[in-house]
């Protein structure tokens, strides 16, 4: 008896719950998606404001709910898709990430900053925060913890597992219907997000999961003022990131309305703790940082260690999550900030995201 498209929507959602869904794309191609649905920022963020979550705001509408990958991505015919037991896609750049995605058709885009951090939020306030490959093959706080080998490198290490071959600890809520993959494994690209000679810039709330324009020349971009306010790139004192002291590899940095230390070229970086994290003395940080995870809610409190790097010269993209190389600095809070789009390596790859109807 042949299986039809109907039996394996089934499948999916009762083996997950009514959690997972079989989304089909233009050709009418499968990817298995995780529902998150909508919350307000006091639901995920000890303290928050009771608006809703900016993951679940598109162009000015709240919408009910949003769809994410369940397992890191991979392409066939230009188009990206979330199965499991994949080696995960890598070697890919910004642009052609997120053309993966739309390419799908309506409502398909890379994952966004607020998407993201709504995840990376909810997986911390269940207390569910996810280990996964981010040492070379196992979690090295869990080194009994292991995926199946994808691609072992010329010394004979593992390095990418299968998508989804790991332990339920390595999902987003310890559970078999959650997202699989989030630390570790291959970074992934993220939208909506960028920094432009320091300053921080995004495009609001989640408009960015609309397939719109996310080039260096978008009048899209908008950069943020300390009381949360967005207003146009360049304007005086908006948030920025900026070293501590004269820039060197893995130097400290901090929030500040200046850059006091630029850097000329790219030897320098910032990397410290998200943890960690601090603001120059007078500079308010609005909530709308800490909802996208660009600054912790509880500064010093458990971020799994995960890092934050960032280069204050030219336009520099992220992604996030860490690779298998990782080891503590690896997790949902993890975010390299530091690399240009145009960054192509074996240890980066992306998932895709949906949202009906827009």
């Amino acid at each position: 008896m042949a299986i039809t498209n109907r039996d394996f929507d089934v499948a999916v959602r009762l083996l997950s719950g009514g959690t997972n869904e079989a989304i089909y794309n233009d050709v009418g191609l499968p990817s298995i998606m995780v529902r998150k649905d909508k919350k307000q920022i006091s639901d995920v963020i000890s303290g928050g404001s009771a608006s809703t979550h900016p993951a679940f705001i598109v162009d000015g509408v709240e919408v009910p709910s949003f769809y994410i990958s369940k397992f890191q991505n991979v392409v066939y015919k230009g188009r990206a898709y979330s199965l499991p037991m994949q080696d995960p896609g890598n070697s890919i750049n910004f642009n052609n990430a997120k053309a993966a995605c739309e390419a799908n058709g309506p409502g398909f885009h890379l994952p966004t900053i607020a998407e993201y951090a709504f995840i990376a939020q909810e997986a911390r306030n269940r207390g569910t925060m996810p280990r996964g490959n981010n040492n070379y093959g196992k979690d090295h706080s869990a080194p009994w913890e292991t995926g199946i080998p994808t691609y072992i490198d010329g010394e004979g290490r593992v390095c990418r597992v299968a998508t989804g071959s790991g332990p339920v600890s390595w999902s987003d809520n310890w559970q078999e219907d959650g997202i699989w993959d989030l630390n570790g494994n291959v970074y992934e690209w993220q939208g909506g997000y960028r920094t432009v000679d320091g300053e921080i810039q995004i495009i609001p709330d989640n408009n960015a999961a609309m397939q719109i324009n996310q080039n260096p020349d978008s009048t899209l971009w908008k950069a943020i003022m300390p009381d949360g306010s967005l207003v146009a790139p360049g304007t005086p004192g908006t948030l920025k990131w900026d070293y501590l002291a004269a820039p060197t590899a893995g130097g400290a940095f901090r929030l500040n309305t200046v850059i006091q230390y630029p850097q000329t070229d790219d030897t320098p970086y910032g990397a410290v703790s998200f943890a960690s994290l601090t603001a120059a003395e007078g500079v308010n940080v609005p909530e709308l940082l800490k909802v996208l995870c660009l600054f912790p809610n509880e500064p010093g409190g458990n971020y799994g260690g995960d890092s934050i790097y960032m280069r204050n010269n030219g336009e520099r993209l992220a992604y996030r999550g860490g690779r298998w190389t990782s080891t503590s600095s690896a997790g949902v809070f993890c975010m390299l900030g530091d690399r240009p789009r145009s960054n192509v390596l074996t240890l980066i790859g992306f998932r895709s995201a949906y949202i009906p109807g827009i």
